[in-house]
């Protein structure tokens, strides 16, 4: 029997744009952590071991535009931001413990 060759082209491809949105090394902690519910900047950096500001910056303006967190200010002084996940970046936390579940089975 003759092997069918599969062919996946990048045009076609929806794996690699979820890993365009998500496939930063960063974003995949972000989003655990927002799963707990709305968290202010600093409290998500603290939560992050090894995050530097800068980096949390860039992959919460990568989540916002991708429509994964929203961005709430508040007119205090000084500003207060709070971070929580859309429904989208909600539905992404069941494929992200399963991926935390494979790497507990297999990598250790």
């Amino acid at each position: 029997m003759a092997k069918k060759n599969t062919i996946i082209s990048e045009k076609s491809c929806s794996v690699k744009e979820v890993l365009d949105i998500i496939g930063g090394k960063w974003a995949m902690p972000i989003i655990y952590i927002l799963s707990k519910g709305k968290l202010r900047f600093k409290e998500i950096e603290r939560s992050i071991e090894g995050i530097n500001t800068r980096m949390l910056v860039k992959e919460l303006k990568n989540m916002e535009s991708n429509d994964i967190v929203t961005r709430e200010v508040f007119a205090t002084v000084p500003p207060t931001v709070e971070y929580a996940l859309t429904k989208k970046g909600k539905d992404l936390l069941p494929s992200i413990k399963s991926l935390y579940k494979w790497g507990q089975d297999y990598i250790a």
